[in-house]
């Protein structure tokens, strides 16, 4: 099965770009609970960033809601996970 070339997939399917940019985001956070470091928190950071803005594009599409939906409940709990370590690096 080949794969899909250059960044075409992620236009046509940005509910699918969403959810795997959340699950990136998820690992991102966990890395910096593991070690809780300026360097991991701001990966994670931009991790979630990058979630937010595949959301935003995943919204605007309106497709496969129910999907979207439970990323986007899943991306809040890693941004109230990021929030835990991001208090603990400042302290």
């Amino acid at each position: 099965m080949a794969k899909h070339s250059g960044e075409s997939w992620k236009k046509d399917h940005p509910s699918t770009l969403f959810g795997y940019s959340v699950q990136k985001a998820d690992r991102a956070v966990k890395q910096a609970m593991s070690h809780p470091e300026e360097t991991t928190v701001g990966h994670a950071s931009n991790s979630i960033s990058h979630a937010e803005n595949a959301l935003l594009n995943a919204e605007q599409h309106n497709e496969h809601m129910d999907i979207v939906e439970q990323n986007r409940e899943q991306l809040e709990v890693v941004k109230e996970q990021l929030q835990e370590v991001q208090e603990i690096v400042e302290d």
